[in-house]
């Protein structure tokens, strides 16, 4: 009230006396009073105004049962469930998934249907016809990784195989005299000697297990392999046929393999070390390769 007064005195001068030149004088005077009233009325309050701004508030909280504290708890676990060279494991292990029921209803009854209706013959003439196709290649990277002798030999292979066995149906040349074993050998493995690391695992619906370095060497592979051959063998029904026919005959090969992976704990776990170990092998393979079994060697070992 008193800071009203005040103001309306300070106001009613400014109004009546602004063109008298007492005027501010007269402001000053009650300016002076409107302090010295301020000092004299405020400070009495001002405490209470103070306490009552800056004095938080503490309202204590209610008891929590030690049961439901333990049960609202957050735990902040410091676990890696990731698995080294695996980045990808969830969405790998669901194209597992996908892949297996797949297999379930598909590709298996289809792989198995295969054995059953061609005979053994036929398909192990078209197993090693179709390896026998892909000997060029094999030479290639031979050359790539400096083995020339290892590409000699694979280029006899492909040489004795496609006359004495038949167009490569029959695999002679693994046999004595001749004693020139099959060997695998991809560009990616030409990258693996070279040192390029596998890079992450990947689990491709349908196709199955693969890492980078695999994905990049099959491509060169695939598209190397007409260009090698030429002829006939660009064509699509050529390509389309003969995959459907290693599919088969790949998944009839891996029939106990994929049954022990199925039986294990975590399948999927076993499947890509299976992968893994194997791939890490043809590598080592390739940089300690041991000499081949020779006809007099077999012959003493039988002895």
């Amino acid at each position: 009230m008193v800071w009203n007064r005040q103001r309306k005195k300070i106001l009613a001068t400014l109004q009546v006396h602004a063109p008298d030149p007492r005027f501010f004088p007269r402001a000053a005077a009650l300016m002076l009073g409107t302090a010295i009233g301020a000092m004299v009325f405020v400070p009495p309050v001002a405490p209470a105004l103070a306490a009552a701004v800056t004095t938080p508030v503490i309202v204590a909280p209610a008891p929590v049962d030690a049961a439901e504290e333990q049960e609202h708890e957050i735990v902040v676990s410091g676990r890696h469930h990731g698995t080294p060279g695996d980045p990808l494991e969830k969405v790998n292990a669901l194209s597992f998934s996908l892949t297996q029921h797949l297999d379930d209803a598909v590709t298996g009854p289809a792989s198995r249907s295969y054995a059953k209706v061609v005979p053994k013959p036929i398909r192990s003439g078209l197993r090693n016809f179709f390896t026998n196709l892909r000997e060029p290649v094999v030479a290639v990277n031979y050359l790539l990784q400096l083995k020339p002798g290892k590409a000699v030999e694979t280029v006899g292979r492909f040489a004795i195989n496609t006359t004495l066995g038949i167009a490569g149906t029959v695999d002679v040349a693994k046999r004595c005299p001749f004693n020139l074993p099959l060997r695998q050998n991809r560009f990616s493995d030409t990258l693996g000697f070279y040192g390029v690391k596998p890079g992450p695992f990947l689990y491709v619906p349908v196709a199955g297990p693969t890492t980078v370095r695999d994905v990049v060497g099959g491509m060169v592979d695939f598209f190397a392999s007409p260009f090698v051959l030429g002829g006939p063998f660009r064509s699509r029904p050529y390509v389309i046929g003969s995959a459907v026919v290693r599919i088969l005959d790949r998944r009839d090969q891996k029939e106990e393999i994929l049954q022990t992976v199925r039986d294990s704990e975590d399948p999927y776990a076993v499947r890509r070390d299976l992968y893994l170990q194997r791939q890490r092998a043809r590598v080592e393979a390739l940089r300690d390769a041991p000499p081949p079994h020779s006809c007099r060697r077999k012959a003493m070992a039988a002895g």
